[in-house]
């Protein structure tokens, strides 16, 4: 069972969105996934190709920084950063915010341009994947059709590193449901549709995690 203080957030998306409720077991097992990681200090890779790749950033955003929680740094990083810089320490130590780590995998430009020019468009992803991941990382493959072949050779490389895959796409599922260790398959099958689904759904994922590792907004 998932704590109260992480159920509300999953009640209240289903209560918006009551067709997600079909959606309520894989989006706590994603959650959990997801809790594991960054219990042990690992991170989230994200990637999605459009509609999807901005939805990649967005995750990383929500979760860089606070969304809904206040996230002050430790107060012994508070006291070194003024230690090393009285005058710009005070301001980052106001200032700075803890982050949970993601990294979108669409938005490294030169490295992807490069790749996709000097060797593979569909492996964009995956060399990213492989460069970046390490055991205990979580892989986020986002797809309406499940199919994308750039995401599908990225779960490869995760399969192969020993990261967990955590698939959201449609109704369908496509290959990505077959291989993720948890696909989240929101009821629509209409691209745009899909994506208008997937937003709410990562967002309480975000709001979940915050609450676990942040403490619940008052």
């Amino acid at each position: 069972m998932l704590e109260d203080r992480v159920q509300k957030h999953l009640d209240l998306l289903i209560e918006r969105y009551p067709s997600i409720s079909v959606c309520a077991e894989d989006i706590e097992k994603a959650y959990r996934i997801l809790e594991e990681c960054y219990e042990g200090d690992h991170k989230l890779l994200i990637a999605g190709n459009g509609g999807s790749a901005a939805d990649s950033e967005h995750i990383a955003g929500e979760l860089m920084k606070r969304f809904e929680t206040a996230r002050p740094v430790p107060p012994e990083f508070s006291q070194k950063l003024r230690e090393i810089d009285p005058e710009l320490g005070e301001g980052l130590a106001k200032n700075l915010e803890r982050g949970l780590v993601a990294i979108p995998l669409v938005a490294h430009e030169a490295l992807t341009t490069a790749y996709i020019n000097d060797v593979d468009g569909l492996g964009v992803f995956a060399q990213q994947l492989y460069g970046f991941g390490r055991p205990g990382d979580v892989f986020l493959g986002i797809s309406t059709s499940g199919n994308s072949k750039n995401v599908m050779c990225a779960s490869v490389v995760a399969r192969a590193l020993g990261i967990k895959i955590i698939g959201l796409t449609g109704k369908n599922g496509g290959e990505l449901a077959t291989v993720a260790d948890v696909a989240i398959r929101v009821p629509e099958t209409s691209t745009y549709k899909i994506q208008e689904l997937h937003l709410p759904v990562y967002h309480a994922l975000c709001l979940m995690l915050e609450d676990r590792f942040f403490g619940a907004a008052e």
